[in-house]
């Protein structure tokens, strides 16, 4: 499915052309293209095992792809300096060491992307902002909760203010009102027009997040567009539907994002 245009002036921060990966063989990411506009945030959303963490570890510059190419502006690749100065990543493997208290892990973090002195004292004091843990910050992160871990992980990505941040499902295991605080955060980092890749496989955050959804499976993206465009496109659902009403079906379901995902995801259970 082709993407949707750009708007006018909106140029593109990451493209991903024709990138492949491969574990014992088997291809984890298939001849991948896909590209994320400046300032948008696009969805990445699928099944467990469709290749989302891959993807996100290969655009990082975590792996290195067997075949293709990713650019950042045209010309900055994830594995270089000057690439990972532009990422952020917030993994779905929680990035803290809990030994070290909040405050710690920041100043870890932050001193890997070079920050120092006062600049980095400085960020450091906005993360704990930023995740609603000043009053936590001489706390040993061992002893804090889900959600105040992944609070935590997002701060410790955005220390050094990337241009692109990279969310491999953030609220993994998080209670409502963390989850909620990691949404409003996300709304705020895009209300500055940060650029955002966000893997998830719920419908709402992508819903709720996302300027576009990409919908992926099998190391292969199905369908990319905005949640109304991806409804609209897949014609069949509302066909269903309006057989339904006319067959005389009660309470016959509106076409929704998880009624496109299942379409081309399938219904088969995944391990």
């Amino acid at each position: 499915m082709p993407e949707s245009p750009a708007s006018p002036g909106q140029a593109t921060l990451l493209h991903i052309d024709r990138v492949s990966k491969h574990y014992a063989g088997a291809p984890a990411v298939a001849s991948l293209t896909l590209r994320v506009r400046c300032g948008e945030t696009l969805g990445l959303l699928g099944p467990n095992g469709a290749g989302k963490s891959t993807l996100m570890h290969l655009v990082a510059g975590v792996l290195l792809p067997d075949g293709g190419s990713i650019t950042l502006h045209g010309t900055r690749h994830p594995h270089s300096a000057a690439g990972r100065a532009t990422i952020g990543l917030v993994p779905q493997n929680l990035a803290i060491y809990p030994k070290l208290t909040a405050a710690e892990n920041l100043r870890f973090f932050g001193r890997l992307h070079g920050l120092r002195g006062e600049q980095l004292e400085v960020r450091v004091r906005w993360g704990l902002g930023i995740a609603d843990l000043a009053s936590r910050s001489a706390h040993h992160a061992g002893t804090f909760s889900g959600g105040m871990l992944r609070r935590l992980n997002l701060a410790c990505a955005l220390l050094h203010e990337p241009e692109l941040l990279l969310l491999d499902e953030p609220t993994v295991g998080v209670d409502p009102q963390a989850r909620n605080h990691i949404f409003e955060t996300i709304q705020e980092l895009k209300a500055t027009g940060m650029t955002i890749l966000h893997s998830t496989h719920m419908m709402e955050e992508a819903e709720r997040l996302c300027d576009r959804v990409a919908i992926m499976d099998h190391g292969q993206i199905l369908a990319v567009d905005s949640v109304a465009d991806l409804i609209e496109a897949h014609a069949g659902l509302a066909l269903q539907r309006a057989k339904s009403a006319r067959a005389g079906v009660a309470h016959a379901p509106a076409p929704n994002l998880e009624s496109v995902f299942l379409r081309l995801t399938g219904k088969a259970l995944r391990d």
